[in-house]
């Protein structure tokens, strides 16, 4: 039996302070391995780490090439590089932008998604326009849980709104409901009673 232990999250305007707050939430012994993709400036120094380690009870870093996946832990983008998974191993990457961006939220989420199925589960939070919305529909279709920002709590709308349009999202909650339903979903098994129930 296994449980969603890949939690994928992308961000853009304003997804640094919802961000900060899904991670205050968190637990220390999360039974998952988290990552992160917010929209930075190609030139900016990324202090994101920095940042979500003052209020996290997990570990955070910055994603390193070829670095092992460790459960527990989380992982955020540095500035223009694609943030991808493999099976245990973190990929950063320099191809085009994808959506204007990178990182790319629908990079990391494609990624996860054939990676690891229905073990992941992908979050988009505050930002403009619409990306993660590609992201979070193929990890639907490989059977893993998406879940929305609700775009009324949302400094910017638009990346929450595109995706609750276009991607057949499982949930849309605030964040604080956001790090219940992640708990929930991290301690339960694939297709237990706790599972959304278009998915099998």
């Amino acid at each position: 039996m296994k449980n969603r232990d890949i939690v994928v999250i992308g961000a853009s305007a304003g997804g640094i302070e919802a961000t900060q707050h899904l991670l205050s939430l968190l637990p220390a012994d999360l039974d998952a391995s988290v990552f992160i993709v917010i929209h930075l400036a190609p030139d900016a120094p990324s202090y994101l780490s920095r940042i979500f380690s003052r209020v996290s009870r997990l570990p955070v870093s910055t994603a390193i090439n070829d670095e092992p996946i460790q459960n527990s832990h989380v992982y955020v983008a540095p500035a223009d590089w694609h943030m991808l998974l493999n099976a245990g191993v973190i990929k950063l990457g320099d191809g085009p932008l994808e959506n204007r961006s990178r990182p790319s939220v629908d990079a990391l989420f494609r990624t996860a998604a054939f990676s690891y199925s229905e073990r992941v589960i992908g979050i988009v939070l505050s930002g403009a326009l619409s990306d993660g919305t590609a992201g979070l529909t193929t990890i639907k279709s490989r059977g893993g849980v998406s879940i929305v920002q609700l775009p009324e709590e949302a400094s910017f709308t638009g990346m929450p709104k595109s995706a609750i349009e276009s991607a057949d999202v499982d949930f849309v909650l605030p964040v604080a409901e956001i790090a219940q339903k992640i708990v929930v979903l991290v301690n339960g098994v694939i297709g237990g009673s706790n599972e959304p129930k278009c998915i099998a």
